[in-house]
C-alpha cells in the first residue's frame, strides 16, 4: 500500500499543490474514513490522559516526519530523501532491542544488510544535491520514520490498531493546519481520496496490525518492499526505465524480506 504513494503524489504535483497541502488532505480524508470505521469497530475509548501520548506521537511521526522529508527533497532530491529515509530499519532494530528487548539475530542482521544494499542500488542519486544539511535532515527523517513503529508498538498494546491510527493522524492533522493551503482544484479530489485510502488508511492499519504480531524491527525491514513496489508501478504506469542495477537491488530487498518471513515462521 505504501508503494502506491508516489504514484498518487506524481499526479497531484501536476496540479502544483504544495507538499504540506497534499499531506494535510491525505490525513484529513483518512480521518474521515477512520472516524466511522472506529465507531463501528467499538468506538473511541481512549482516556484524556492518554491523549498526551498521541499528541507527541502525531507531532513526531506525522508532522515532523513529513516536514523533514519534504524539506530534504526541497534542498536535495527525492532520491536522496528516499535513500536516507530507508536507514529507518537500522534505527528500528536498535530501538526495538532497547525498548522491547527484541534480539538482534544473525538472520535479522543479514536481512538488514541486504535491504540497505538493495535500497542503495534501487535509488538513483544522479543529479542529487548532496550537502551536509540534506544528509543530516534525511537521516533524521529515517529516525522519525522508525519512531512511528516504536510508538505504534506502545500504542497497540492498549488501543486497537485503527483507534491508535485515528488519534495519531488527528494530532498530525492539527499540527499541519498552519502550513496548509485549503483551496484545491476539484479535479484533485479523487487523487487525494485515493492517497488517503490506499497508502494511509489501509497502509497504516495493516502496519499497526502487523506490529501486534511481529517485532518492530522485522516489520520495518519487511516494509522496505515499498520502494520496490513504487519502482514496479512507475514502470507499469509511467513507463519509467528499470535498470539491471535496480532489479538487483529489488531482488536483495525481496530476499531480505523473505529471510525475515522465514525467521518469523521459525
Amino acid at each position: 500500500m505504501w508503494g502506491t504513494l508516489g504514484i498518487f503524489a506524481k499526479f497531484l504535483y501536476g496540479f502544483n499543490l504544495s507538499s504540506f497541502t497534499i499531506v494535510f488532505y491525505r490525513v484529513f480524508f483518512a480521518f474521515l474514513l477512520l472516524l466511522p470505521y472506529n465507531l463501528l469497530k467499538g468506538g473511541l475509548t481512549v482516556s484524556w490522559s492518554r491523549l498526551r501520548f498521541y499528541a507527541v506521537y502525531g507531532f513526531s511521526s506525522i508532522f515532523l516526519f513529513y516536514t523533514l522529508y519534504f524539506y530534504t527533497v526541497k534542498i536535495s532530491s527525492i532520491s536522496l530523501a528516499v535513500l536516507l529515509l530507508y536507514t529507518a530499519p537500522l534505527y528500528s532494530t536498535l530501538m526495538g532491542y532497547y525498548f522491547f528487548r527484541e534480539p538482534i539475530t544473525q538472520k535479522k542482521a543479514v536481512a538488514l544488510g541486504m535491504v540497505i544494499i538493495g535500497v542503495l542500488l534501487v535509488v538513483d542519486l544522479k543529479g542529487s544535491n548532496v550537502t551536509p544539511l540534506a544528509v543530516v535532515l534525511g537521516l533524521l527523517t529515517g529516525v522519525t520514520y522508525a519512531l512511528y513503529g516504536i510508538l505504534a508498538k506502545f500504542a497497540v498494546r492498549r488501543e486497537r490498531p485503527e483507534e491508535a491510527l485515528f488519534y495519531t493522524l488527528t494530532f498530525g492533522m492539527i499540527f499541519l493546519i498552519p502550513f496548509t493551503d485549503f483551496k484545491v482544484p476539484s479535479a484533485t479530489l479523487p487523487y487525494l481520496f485515493a492517497l488517503a485510502f490506499f497508502p494511509t488508511f489501509l497502509g497504516y492499519i495493516f502496519y499497526n496490525n502487523a506490529l501486534k504480531e511481529i517485532e518492530v524491527s522485522k516489520a520495518s525491514i519487511i516494509a522496505t518492499i515499498e520502494p520496490v513496489v513504487a519502482l514496479i508501478l512507475a514502470f507499469l504506469i509511467f513507463h519509467e526505465a528499470l535498470t539491471p542495477r535496480q532489479l538487483i537491488g529489488a531482488a536483495l530487498i525481496i530476499g531480505g524480506s523473505l529471510i525475515i518471513h522465514a525467521t518469523e515462521k521459525d
